[in-house]
């Protein structure tokens, strides 16, 4: 028989999917939770998680070696991979036991199982049970009243070029390895493989970045891909975008692989290393899920169709995170996750405004940003001026040694009203959070120049480029 007294069941325990399990469980839903993996999904496990405790080391290490420049004198700074390795498994399994413990401490239920949604049956009038696979030939029925889509998504490869894990990589395979290679080429430069550029570069690998599009991390302001591409050239990252990787010319020779690719639509480049890691973006985790016993739908991109409340045309279905598409953030898959459970609570939450969601990359130096672009405000009619305060300027920069970027400020000429907030440099991703409560509140560059901040503080960096949009920067140049 089936169990049909929960309210919820979530198919995908990672970071949407447990948050969204949390918030109903206060509500007062019975929950459960259907995950073929481990709670905490691809943030936790493949994700988020263990790629910044890694990039951490990256930048301990790059630090060691400056460190007599501190004053602090040490033998030569050697990289221990393994011991990275484990530290980065022991960060994720304390995270995971927490996961572990909030699933208890509020009844939720999870099962250690395969989830397929069904169609209408014997056990519901209408789309949404799901049965629950434990792959020894054991199956259960959940039918609940609202079932929530959590999947989450999976690394793209490039047609033809699949990955085997030894030498062309996912990000899931990267972060496996038991040996740096001295050279590794990366396709594609979004948020991924900048971080992985910035790593790998920073543990002494020679790194070429290869971008299809006219310039790195291109969902970023134009100013801050510039720099970002700068500050990574200045390390020995070389960087070539505008180019179109061709897989049929991939070839594996011993510890080599070359690859062409046509460069600006006329030259064609070879290039080679010991591995090629592919970062060119995520897809949705759609198959084996049972979507074809639903009326639910898929855009181009095979992402869950959903409204603004992430109701799929199953009205008792909903779909938040990657699975969805979008932007494929995991604090993101989480606020939609509580948006989709109040509205099944009966709720009516503000629709969630992209605008106001921070994007953060975590490489040296960081890169973090909410709100419009300059670009984009131009775009969209707004008589645009902007505000720029570098870091060089920032004693708390030039006391940490890091001291590369800066802080962009666009705003409404006619408004005021700030419209977005750019950053590059140290900790800009700690940093970002006071520019997406500015937007929350709606506030002025005004406004957050006349908040006070605390001398010497990297965030006087926000509050001088407030300032230097009316030209009025304290110890702006």
């Amino acid at each position: 028989m089936p169990e049909s007294e929960l309210d919820l069941v979530i198919l995908g325990g990672g970071t949407g999917g447990y948050v969204a399990a949390i918030r109903a469980a206060q509500l007062g839903m019975k929950v459960a939770i259907v995950e073929r993996d481990k709670l905490g999904g691809t943030c936790l496990h493949r994700g988020c998680i263990p790629s910044k405790a890694l990039l951490r080391t990256a930048e301990v290490f790059s630090v060691a070696k400056e460190a007599e420049s501190f004053g602090v004198e040490l033998s030569q700074p050697k990289l221990n991979l393994t011991q990275a390795m484990s530290r980065k498994d022991k960060v994720v399994g304390q995270l995971y036991q927490g996961v572990q413990f909030l699933m208890k401490k509020h009844n939720i239920q999870v099962y250690s199982a395969v989830g397929r949604l069904m169609g209408p049956s014997i056990f519901s009038p209408q789309a949404g049970s799901v049965m629950v696979d434990y792959g020894n030939g054991e199956t259960e029925i959940l039918a609940p009243r609202y079932t929530l889509v959590a999947t989450g998504s999976t690394p793209k490869s490039l047609p033809g070029l699949a990955f085997d894990g030894i030498k062309v990589l996912s990000s899931d395979d990267a972060l496996n390895l038991t040996s740096l290679p001295e050279a590794m080429l990366i396709v594609g430069a979004g948020a991924i493989g900048v971080e992985w550029a910035s790593m790998l570069s920073d543990m002494g690998v020679q790194v070429t970045l290869i971008e299809f599009l006219p310039r790195i991390l291109p969902l970023e302001d134009e100013d801050i891909s510039k720099e970002a591409a700068r500050l990574l050239k200045k390390r020995g990252v070389k960087i070539v975008t505008e180019a179109r990787v061709e897989p049929a010319s991939l070839e594996i020779s011993g510890d080599k692989v070359r690859i062409q690719a046509e460069v600006r639509g006329t030259d064609t480049m070879t290039m080679e290393a010991n591995q090629m890691l592919v970062a060119v973006g995520r897809a949705p985790v759609v198959d084996d899920i049972g979507l074809e016993a639903t009326e639910i739908q898929l855009n181009k991109q095979r992402a869950i169709v959903v409204d603004e409340n992430y109701q799929t045309k199953e009205k008792n279905i909903f779909a938040i995170g990657d699975v969805i598409g979008g932007v494929q953030l995991a604090h993101a898959a989480a606020h939609e996750g509580i948006h989709a459970v109040e509205v099944m609570a009966g709720f009516h939450p503000r629709p969630i405004d992209y605008t106001m969601m921070a994007k953060c990359t975590y490489s040296r130096p960081e890169v973090a940003s909410v709100g419009l672009t300059e670009a984009e405000a131009r775009e969209q009619g707004y008589q645009v001026k902007t505000g720029k305060f570098q870091f060089r300027a920032n004693g708390k920069a030039l006391v940490f040694g890091d001291a590369d970027g800066f802080v962009k400020v666009v705003s409404d000429a006619n408004s005021d009203d700030l419209l977005g907030v750019h950053m590059i440099g140290p900790h800009v991703t700690d940093q970002i959070t006071e520019a997406g409560l500015a937007r929350v509140l709606n506030a002025t560059p005004w406004e957050i120049a006349h908040t006070v901040h605390p001398h010497p503080t990297l965030s006087e960096a926000l509050g001088e480029a407030a300032l230097a949009v009316d030209g009025l920067a304290i110890h702006g140049s």
